[in-house]
């Protein structure tokens, strides 16, 4: 039986095993998936054990989308171009990084028939998904990027990879048309995104990478002011399907059936 994790911290809002497990049914392949919750120090002994056949692939997500690049062997031009792995497996022998965000947020743009085209963006967050956004975004030919982060450093680092996009202070708005939270706000309920909402224009795209819970406040206020609101359900469910090509060279369905399975179950 083939072993696979999700490793992040934290991991236990995570639907990864849920949707993996679902389709190693689907697809008659015998295998099982499952959360881990790592210390940094871990990573190294844990993703050893895809070497030796105990583990055959990974998911990373926060914060370690960039910690674990040091122990692999090999990676894809994306990953090396967005500094971000969220699929570890073994390649022509060689542990091997890849990513898949940037295809799943692409997919999750084109599949609302949203036009991006010379528009612009404001990004809030630094972790490790945020060059997989501007990545993808650069492919969707929008016109500007602003980017905002509670550590200034951490903004820096990702103007270094990508010289076109603008620094912002946390807390300046920008009156962009779209706006994108990158950080962990609002995994918890009670959290909330600083924002001042008066700030901007009407009919917005308001698109958050947490699909769990479904909305969260930055959605929720978002609505309330009338803007366009995307979770970040579909970026997960293509983000997945490509992982799962990558491993088992089958592309699972996404259809009502997954989709009744997840919100129902």
């Amino acid at each position: 039986m083939k072993k696979h994790l999700i490793i992040g911290k934290p991991i236990t809002h995570s639907l990864s095993p849920k949707i993996h497990n679902f389709w190693f049914k689907e697809n008659n392949i015998d295998a099982f998936y499952e959360r881990m919750s790592p210390e940094k120090h871990q990573l190294r002994e844990i993703l050893k054990k895809i070497k030796s056949k105990e583990i055959h692939g990974i998911n990373v997500t926060l914060p370690y989308k960039k910690e674990v690049i040091p122990f692999l062997e090999n990676r894809s031009e994306l990953a090396e171009k967005t500094d971000s792995v969220n699929t570890i497996f073994i390649k022509d022998g060689k542990l091997y990084g890849d990513n898949t965000d940037v295809y799943g947020f692409e997919k999750s743009i084109t599949k609302e028939k949203i036009n991006l085209k010379n528009k612009t963006v404001l990004i809030f967050g630094g972790g490790g998904v945020v060059p997989s956004i501007i990545s993808a975004l650069n492919n969707l030919k929008v016109d500007k990027i602003f980017i905002s982060n509670r550590t200034l450093d951490r903004s820096e680092i990702i103007k270094k990879k990508f010289k076109q996009i603008q620094i912002l202070k946390w807390g300046e708005i920008k009156n962009c048309d779209m706006f994108i939270n990158c950080t962990s706000v609002g995994l918890n309920n009670d959290e909330k995104l600083e924002f001042n909402f008066s700030l901007i224009s009407e009919n917005k795209i308001f698109y958050d990478v947490i699909y769990n819970p479904e909305k969260t406040n930055f959605l929720k206020e978002a609505e309330k002011q009338g803007h366009k609101i995307i979770n970040g359900m579909d970026m997960f469910l293509y983000q997945a399907q490509k992982a799962f090509y990558l491993w088992h060279s089958i592309v699972p369905k996404i259809d009502k059936k997954l989709k009744d399975f997840l919100h129902n179950d």
